[in-house]
């Protein structure tokens, strides 16, 4: 994949740390867990990225 798919990618991941991180220090449960579903569905786009790219290879 390109790296501006890459890249947009990293920077869901790491909204979603920030998220997690706003979610504990304030003890707000629900930010939290949407925080880590953010870093997960990102993770999932780069793992899905990653195949294509060794498929093309």
């Amino acid at each position: 994949m390109g790296l501006g798919d890459k890249a947009k990618h990293l920077a869901e991941e790491a909204g979603g740390k920030a998220k997690e991180a706003h979610g504990k220090l304030t003890d707000d449960e629900k930010r939290e867990a949407e925080g880590k579903a953010q870093q997960a569905s990102a993770n999932l786009k780069q793992a899905g990225d990653d195949a294509k790219d060794a498929f093309k290879g």
